[in-house]
């Protein structure tokens, strides 16, 4: 068996909250929506059941690490791209009638007693090679270390929902 892979997974809060995965059945929902091959690839070759994430609101005045989730679906289509009504629409997916793009299902597990900012993350020397503070990264989906996994759950102190 593989060994559990954690993951930073960004979404607007404007758009899908934390709050708004909580709000949801089971605390699950389907992340959809990539329409990036890397993130698409993460999350079809990579992604497995009981992957921790971070779920990381972006896009926002204060960017920040908000909440972890579970990867408790693994990848499956993301239908989304086949209906002409949705946000996500691609109409080349539509043409084939098979979507090319993926979506796994998460599931709220805590929430950080306290955001960790892009702005604090980025002034702890041990998370200076972490993706998400690289220069130019915006993928919104982004492998984390096990070792920035710590780090950062040791300063979030998370705590059940």
């Amino acid at each position: 068996m593989a060994s559990k892979r954690y993951w930073l997974m960004k979404t607007e809060p404007d758009t899908f909250s934390f709050d708004d995965l909580i709000a949801c059945p089971d605390r699950t929902d389907g992340w959809d929506g990539i329409r990036n091959y890397q993130a698409r690839n993460f999350m079809r070759d990579e992604f497995k059941k009981g992957d921790q994430v971070f779920i990381y609101h972006s896009n926002t005045d204060l960017p920040s690490i908000v909440g972890i989730a579970e990867v408790v679906r693994e990848a499956y289509p993301d239908n989304t791209a086949l209906d002409p009504k949705e946000k996500y629409y691609d109409p080349k997916s539509a043409a084939k009638g098979e979507s090319r793009w993926v979506q796994v299902d998460v599931k709220a597990k805590k929430r950080l007693k306290k955001p960790m900012s892009l702005k604090e993350i980025r002034e702890i020397p041990q998370l200076s090679t972490m993706a998400l503070v690289k220069k130019g990264m915006r993928l919104s989906i982004q492998p984390v270390s096990k070792d920035e996994w710590s780090e950062l759950i040791k300063l979030g102190s998370p705590s059940p929902l």
